[in-house]
């Protein structure tokens, strides 16, 4: 649901990155830790990389089937006092042009994540209707600026809890709204340093089966290295935190078979519904289920098999039988 990178490369920044060949080595990177269909995720950058990811996007979904499910577009359009490590430069508001670029090809973009206080109910409707999975993220909405973006067609949360307000008792701001709308799907990233793990069998206990497994993982991820570019700045991976000179917290190293162990281990949740989240509840989310999410007659056989100590033994990608 939110890749930034990994295997040691980044879909971001550059012409040279956001490329089919990152994707691919992204998809391999993937398939080593468990993870087989993601959503490479391009975060806040200009009008002509954007443009660039649509291309490569279009372009990997002829050649690739059932692995990468559509772009993930995280900004441009976010609040800047939870701008997180985007860059400044280059958030904005939204404008006819883009907007009718995004909704025009809507067929390869899967997600944006905008701040629903800084965009206008109009622009949010329109986004959905034509297909796009709208998330509200890097916001510094209040409760009922998030409901009204909810109401505009938002049904979706980026990382619950990162680059929000803190929940008060006078005010719940975005992640309450998110709490408290039982039909708001969210992604939580499971590493113990996004968010706490008290907070995540919190949210469990809330949003049930709304709640998914999501890494927002980085170059680390399925690499070793110690620095990489991300935003435009340097960012260094230390103690397993990714963060910028600021230590700002810049994606994770997280794969997606340490989410499942963490959520096991570390929140008590049973296997069989962490893996719910890691699979079904993303499906649904983004319309996919039909295809994807469970093993059922006439459905992609994208399966993963590991041990009881979670060491991933196999990965099966895009297998079908007529």
């Amino acid at each position: 649901m939110q890749l930034n990178g990994c295997g040691g490369v980044q879909f971001n920044d550059t012409a040279e990155a956001v490329s089919v060949e990152t994707l691919e080595i992204m998809q391999k990177a993937n398939e080593k830790s468990g993870c087989t269909n993601y959503l490479p995720t391009l975060i806040t950058t200009s009008d002509e990389l954007m443009k660039q990811g649509v291309r490569v996007m279009r372009e990997y979904l002829a050649k690739h089937p059932n692995q990468a499910l559509g772009l993930h577009l995280e900004g441009p359009w976010l609040n800047l006092v939870k701008k997180g490590t985007h860059n400044p430069n280059f958030v904005r508001k939204p404008d006819a042009a883009l907007v009718d670029f995004l909704c025009e090809n809507a067929d390869v973009i899967t997600k944006v994540t905008l701040a629903p206080e800084m965009v206008p109910a109009e622009v949010i409707s329109k986004l959905a209707n034509a297909g796009i999975v709208v998330s509200a993220g890097h916001s510094n909405a209040t409760l009922k600026e998030a409901k009204a973006g909810f109401r505009a067609g938002i049904t979706f949360a980026t990382h619950l809890y990162n680059a929000m307000p803190y929940i008060t008792g006078r005010e719940p701001g975005l992640a309450g709204a998110i709490l408290d709308e039982a039909d708001i799907y969210c992604g939580i990233i499971a590493d113990g340093l996004h968010v706490d793990y008290a907070n995540i069998r919190n949210a469990k206990r809330l949003k049930g089966d709304k709640l998914c497994l999501v890494t927002d993982a980085t170059a680390p991820a399925g690499a070793n290295i110690e620095q990489f570019i991300f935003a435009g700045k340097t960012i260094y991976y230390r103690n397993g935190l990714c963060v910028d000179e600021n230590g700002t917290l810049s994606g994770s190293s997280l794969t997606m078979i340490e989410g499942v162990r963490n959520l096991v281990e570390h929140c008590g949740i049973a296997l069989d519904e962490v893996l719910r989240m890691a699979t079904l509840y993303p499906a649904r989310a983004i319309g996919v289920e039909k295809r994807l999410g469970t093993l059922a007659a006439g459905k992609v056989a994208n399966l993963t098999a590991f041990t009881p100590d979670f060491k991933i033994t196999k990965t099966i990608v895009n297998v079908t039988r007529s």
